[in-house]
């Protein structure tokens, strides 16, 4: 389910074009708009329209599904098992550091130690279907926004490396990736390997903008979460600015997509993973590879001011 990395920069492994252009994931040429799959758990009721949307999306270049086995408590992986084909060249990354809690507050509850870091990656191993998962993002939670470690879940970063570079060695994974980190984890994780970054970051949240240019130095691909803000009541969203209100109008498009468009302008490391459920709302996501933006209203963009994602969730 991981491409070979002798994809044709201008096409997928099915002669796709890549929506967004080319980009480089642990040494994988992949589009640069990819889908986020969290969002297939709300067609847990039709299966066979889950398979189907994936399907939709690789028809339309995408080869980057970003999953995790604690999405739907397996079922995603099982329908990204199902919808992805060999010969599609699609590279499927996951996460660890959190697992189902269907009784809590929130769906999830932590799980950061290195033993639970370890089951995280066999739950994935099994939901997908393969004995080698492509890249496996350690989804930390030190800052927000979301969950914050306490107590035994209070893990030194240092720990989690020591057991997922133990599972790379292993040939459980093949690329190692953080989640939800500061710039001083980073520079830690670096002698690591190191192949992406997740973190909030959008038009509205920019705060990490240094780890942004580190990662565009050393070849890591910045994968932003919360793309466009957040949904959460009372938190900054793009597509309330009037900057970006005023340039969907100029350019006939919609506000998310000028949203999403100026991450892949702004930077050339930066891989799009939105996610819907949706086939409508997939097409207009991808369609933003194809959308240019001007000097000026890259200007007028940047100019929006970057303001706090940071809402601790228990």
């Amino acid at each position: 389910m991981t491409s070979n990395g002798l994809t044709s920069p201008a096409v997928t492994a099915t002669g796709v074009p890549r929506p967004g252009g080319a980009g480089l994931l642990a040494g994988h040429t992949v589009s640069r708009v990819g889908y986020g799959a969290m969002q297939l758990e709300r067609l847990r009721g039709d299966r066979a329209a889950a398979v189907s949307l994936l399907r939709r999306a690789i028809g339309l270049g995408v080869d980057h599904l970003d999953t995790a086995e604690f999405y739907g408590h397996g079922f995603v992986n099982e329908v990204i098992r199902e919808a992805v084909e060999p010969g599609d060249g699609v590279v499927v990354v996951t996460k660890v550091g959190a697992e189902p809690d269907a009784q809590g507050p929130v769906p999830l509850r932590l799980a950061q130690r290195p033993e639970q870091l370890r089951a995280g990656v066999e739950n994935n191993l099994r939901t997908l279907g393969t004995d080698r998962l492509a890249v496996v993002n350690v989804r930390r939670a030190d800052i927000g926004p979301g969950l914050r470690a306490a107590g035994d879940q209070a893990v030194d970063l240092d720990d989690q490396l020591a057991v997922m570079t133990a599972m790379r060695d292993e040939g459980k994974i093949g690329a190692i990736g953080l989640s939800n980190v500061t710039l001083d984890d980073l520079h830690r994780a670096l002698p690591a390997g190191i192949v992406c970054v997740q973190n909030a970051y959008s038009l509205v949240s920019r705060g990490d903008e240094d780890m942004l240019r580190l990662c565009a130095a050393e070849g890591i691909a910045w994968v932003p979460y919360f793309p466009l803000g957040s949904a959460f009541p009372g938190l900054p969203k793009v597509t309330d600015e009037p900057a970006v209100q005023a340039a969907a109008r100029a350019l006939g498009s919609t506000p998310a997509q000028v949203g999403l468009a100026w991450l892949l302008h702004h930077a050339p490391n930066v891989l799009l993973i939105p996610g819907t459920a949706d086939t409508g709302h997939l097409e207009a996501n991808i369609a933003v590879g194809a959308l240019g933006l001007d000097e000026a209203t890259l200007t007028e963009l940047d100019a929006v001011p970057s303001r706090s994602l940071d809402l601790p969730l228990g």
